[in-house]
């Protein structure tokens, strides 16, 4: 089972535009999406239109309208009670697939608030394969929570394996306690990935896009150096390259008409957890997320696809040796 905790979920708005966003006008929206959000929430969503067991833990009222829209899609979930609205997120996409999004913060969470969170995630987390710990902190939690929650879960579960999705201060916390607390692997981006190794994330991204994945390889090294058993990191159009203390893997993407960048990063995690869940090789796993990414920005919103929808076919997956070629991932 896939146990996913969003602290800080969110009703997700997507508007789409007709032409280009532009500061300062009127525009007119073509049309405008809403459901139940967050990056944990996205994976589990991924995980169970894939009929695979999982469970969506997060904050909020019972009579909250984000906990109507989950209802609404079947996914089995777990609340702790909380005062406060859930936050909304607007998104904003234009004909040519960019996003502009504008994320609310949340209700701020008092001490009690996150005792119950953290018991009810030991609770549930003994049932679990995967626990994936995503997205944002709510205003009231400390910056090292998630560090604390890796920590809490390791002592109570050791063999449990623990994937970490954030960003900003909380990833950076997560990245300075990998030595004492490191989960079992990170997703971050090219960005998030120049915020851990005090690199710059946007050449890291640009260098993937024109084929050197260099950068990307020997910053996530650093990290697997460090603690984590894996690294898998999203890189856009690029796709995704995967890095363990053995193996180096790099995955390009089928040929895709982008409507939406909202969830796919959430989606490729889901896809590759999907994968190792399934007794699958590295190779399919990685095939597997990339597939779930792209068919993610090809649907409108935080659209999550299922698995009719990916396009494993014509998704590449190379194994490297530094930045040459040794192998290629299975079709």
């Amino acid at each position: 089972m896939i146990l996913t905790l969003t602290p800080n979920p969110s009703i997700d708005t997507t508007l789409s535009l007709g032409g280009a966003f532009r500061r300062g006008v009127v525009h007119r929206v073509d049309g405008t999406h809403n459901a139940a959000g967050g990056k944990g929430i996205n994976v589990a969503l991924a995980v169970h239109r894939a009929d695979a067991p999982t469970l969506a833990l997060f904050p909020a009222a019972a009579d909250d309208p984000f906990t109507h829209l989950l209802k609404e899609t079947g996914i089995p979930f777990s609340f702790v009670p909380l005062n406060g609205a859930v936050r909304v997120n607007t998104a904003v996409t234009e004909p040519d697939g960019t996003t502009t999004k504008l994320n609310g913060k949340g209700p701020r969470l008092e001490a009690s608030d996150l005792e119950a969170i953290e018991q009810a995630l030991l609770r549930t987390a003994s049932d679990a394969d995967w626990v994936v710990l995503a997205g944002s902190l709510p205003p009231g939690a400390p910056e090292d929570w998630y560090t604390v929650l890796v920590e809490k879960l390791k002592t109570a579960f050791p063999a449990i394996k623990i994937a970490v999705d954030t960003s900003d201060a909380p990833l950076q916390n997560v990245g300075k306690n990998l030595e004492k607390a490191a989960p079992t692997m990170l997703k971050p981006n090219a960005f998030e990935l120049g915020q851990l190794t005090q690199r710059d994330g946007e050449a890291l991204e640009a260098a993937a896009e024109a084929g050197d994945v260099s950068g990307v390889v020997e910053a996530a090294q650093q990290l697997i150096q460090r603690g984590l058993e894996q690294v898998l990191v999203t890189l856009g159009a690029a796709g995704a390259v995967l890095v363990s203390k053995d193996q180096t893997w790099v995955a390009t993407p089928p040929p895709v008409t982008v409507v939406s960048t909202v969830g796919a990063g959430d989606c490729t995690l889901a896809g590759y957890l999907l994968a190792l869940n399934a007794g699958e090789d590295t190779a399919t796993a990685l095939r597997t997320a990339v597939a779930y990414g792209s068919a993610a920005t090809a649907l409108p919103g935080t659209s999550i696809p299922t698995p009719e929808q990916l396009d494993v076919a014509h998704t590449s997956v190379r194994l490297l040796q530094g930045d040459t070629p040794i192998e290629e991932g299975r079709s």
